[in-house]
């Protein structure tokens, strides 16, 4: 599990220049408790005390000093409780990923967000759910778990189907726009085309300064750790279906009877189409 010093590093990353991201990177890789003083970090780095303080600043603590007291007090109970006596090196990053994950996505979360967004897919006619590569994915889960309870919605993955679904959208529609990264071209395109419409926009990122984040209705930031939209160690989509599961559940709640009524006979037709 990673502390909160490294998690508050994470969430700063966002606000950083790309020498205070540098300094980041450091404290997020390192494992050893060593000298922390601004003396010795600024020689091993070639960075400024300035530039530790602003970075300290950016993970919400007052000043360097405070950061690298706390930072230190995590690290000794991370090292204390490690796993290298149980799994090998690979299993533990996965293992630290994840938790790392969970973790910063249900500290980020915003139930009076998740509860008009809801809002939003009980009142809406039509919702298209826009997504790329991995995005892509996470929208036909989308689709498919919210059309079993009576939902008119439809995931979209072609660039040429997406751009029509924008352009025919209306004031009934919501959008559901997924990129992890928060710079995709044509999810940024389809975002201005929709609210042109005057559909309804949820942008669902790890981006918190995205462009077009003044045409949405509500954006949605989702956890991220180093990497994460390129997949290197554990699935890029993983951060987005965690808070798909919370928005189902919200969902769900309102009128759980109808709904329960729609899965079970959506249920009986895939079962009854099995059996033919």
């Amino acid at each position: 599990m990673e502390y909160r010093t490294k998690l508050s590093i994470r969430r700063g990353m966002t606000d950083m220049t790309d020498l205070e991201k540098t300094i980041a990177e450091f404290f997020l890789r390192n494992t050893e408790i060593m000298d922390f003083s601004s003396k010795n970090i600024s020689k091993m780095l070639f960075v400024s005390n300035a530039s530790l303080s602003r970075f300290a600043q950016c993970c919400g603590y007052k000043g360097y000093r405070e950061f690298v007291f706390a930072y230190t007090d995590d690290l000794r109970q991370e090292n204390h409780g490690n796993l290298n006596g149980e799994f090998s090196v690979f299993t533990q990053k996965v293992h630290k990923d994840y938790l790392d994950l969970l973790t910063d996505s249900f500290n980020g979360i915003d139930e009076a967000q998740m509860s008009h967004i809801a809002e939003l897919l009980n009142s809406s006619r039509k919702t298209f759910v826009f997504g790329c590569g991995s995005s892509g994915f996470v929208a036909k889960e989308f689709q498919l778990r919210f059309m079993r309870i009576g939902m008119d919605v439809t995931a979209v993955t072609d660039s040429e189907m997406m751009k029509m679904s924008a352009s025919l959208a209306e004031e009934s529609t919501l959008v559901i726009a997924i990129s992890l990264s928060g710079t995709t071209s044509l999810i940024l395109d389809c975002i201005r085309m929709a609210d042109a419409k005057g559909a309804k926009i949820v942008f669902i990122t790890s981006n918190k300064h995205p462009e077009n984040a003044e045409l949405c209705d509500e954006l949605l930031n989702v956890a991220y750790i180093n990497n994460l939209d390129k997949g290197i160690i554990i699935s890029p989509q993983i951060s987005i279906l965690i808070v798909v599961d919370i928005l189902y559940s919200y969902y769900f709640s309102n009128n759980t009877d109808a709904k329960s009524l729609q899965y079970n006979e959506t249920l009986h037709a895939i079962e009854s189409n099995k059996k033919k």
